[in-house]
């Protein structure tokens, strides 16, 4: 009995300190309350997966993409990423704004301001870390193409060399 004791507080320290140091194995998903809030703590780009309950290609991201090891890395390396419903009917503020849900056009007036009036599902929205918007990527992105965006925009390529160069000479950001 002292053995099997003694082995499940052993198998117990054990799992608690590999799991302290171990890489996180999916994306931590944020409010963008949250996000907003720790970017001005510890300065990280946000990114938005601007998403609906509905949209097949949506659900497909979630179960390919986001689950991409080298994806995770990325995001939870450059990035608060923040999952926002376009059809959400709760009040939201943004930059001293008031949302609301638009029936007009189906979706919150958020996701129509982030999204530029092109409402497209899924589509990715990248914000500087003081919550300016840098671009909206619209559609499914492939766990390869996901890689290099977010490689790409999360150390500020973009300010320094054009899509197509970097396109270029992009080597995988995670070997």
């Amino acid at each position: 009995m002292k053995k099997i004791i003694i082995i499940l507080i052993l198998t117990t320290f054990w799992n608690f300190g590999c799991s302290q140091n171990a890489p996180q194995h999916e994306i931590k998903w944020y409010t963008l309350d949250d996000a907003l809030k720790l970017t001005t703590i510890t300065p990280k780009k946000i990114y938005l997966d601007v998403y609906t309950d509905w949209c097949g290609w949506c659900k497909r991201m979630d179960a390919s993409t986001f689950k991409d090891p080298c994806v995770v890395e990325l995001m939870n390396k450059y990035y608060y990423p923040v999952r926002f419903n376009a059809e959400t009917k709760d009040t939201l503020h943004y930059k001293d704004t008031t949302f609301t849900f638009d029936k007009n056009y189906r979706a919150n007036d958020l996701a129509y301001y982030f999204l530029g009036g092109k409402m497209s599902f899924p589509t990715s929205v990248y914000l500087t870390e003081t919550g300016d918007l840098i671009q909206p990527i619209p559609g499914y992105q492939e766990a390869d193409m996901m890689q290099m965006i977010l490689s790409y925009i999360g150390k500020d390529m973009q300010k320094t060399i054009t899509w197509e160069e970097y396109k270029k000479t992009y080597k995988s950001a995670c070997n």
